[in-house]
């Protein structure tokens, strides 16, 4: 039987009784959408955009912009701010390369979701942060299950909580669509990295 990350994360919530501050690992402005109008009733939240996958830079740019966009135009019940990170391009596709054959959804990406997520909670944990977690989970085409279980190996590895979540539940998704053409924001149509081009998988 499945776990329902939604109601682990309601469950951890529900326990709060403060507010923590949260880092959260934001893929793009439309994926945070979502995230962020849920996460901010509960915890200060920092968004780290670290993407280096996503290729060429302009594209990387051009995301990291609508990310920006947003955060300046959302008026939640928390503060919301941006960590940016390095475009680390060359050396962050070093580990990918070798499974550039593999197809999107595969073990290129359950590599690439690990590094990003890695340096989300090393961040977290460098910068006293009491919760880490990522958007990822909103996208219908991205394995929760698998990311969930990278999140608690990273706790485990880190000794900082992780935010379980399947953000994709109660219309997530669908909310992120339709938080995007509220706020005018750009949604790509490939995931980031130079082999998700070419596939035609939609880019949340």
């Amino acid at each position: 039987m499945k776990t329902n990350y939604n109601l682990v994360m309601k469950d951890i919530i529900n326990n709060l009784d403060n507010t923590p501050r949260l880092l959260l690992h934001s893929c793009c402005g439309p994926c945070s959408t979502t995230v962020i109008n849920i996460l901010s009733k509960y915890f200060v939240v920092d968004v780290l955009y670290y993407n280096p996958n996503i290729e060429p830079e302009e594209e990387y740019l051009k995301r990291k912009h609508e990310q920006i966009k947003f955060i300046n135009e959302f008026k939640g019940d928390n503060p919301v701010n941006l960590i940016d990170a390095d475009y680390d391009n060359e050396d962050f596709m070093e580990d990918l390369h070798p499974l550039k054959d593999e197809k999107e959804g595969g073990a290129r990406c359950a590599v690439c979701i690990k590094k990003r997520m890695e340096y989300t909670a090393k961040k977290a944990k460098e910068l006293g942060y009491d919760f880490f977690t990522t958007t990822l989970t909103v996208s219908p085409h991205k394995n929760s299950e698998m990311i969930n279980k990278i999140g608690a190996s990273l706790e485990e590895k880190y000794n900082i909580k992780f935010l379980y979540s399947d953000f994709k539940k109660e219309d997530g998704y669908l909310k992120s669509i339709k938080y995007a053409k509220e706020y005018d924001l750009y949604r790509q149509n490939y995931c980031g990295c130079r082999y998700s081009i070419y596939d035609d998988i939609d880019g949340d």
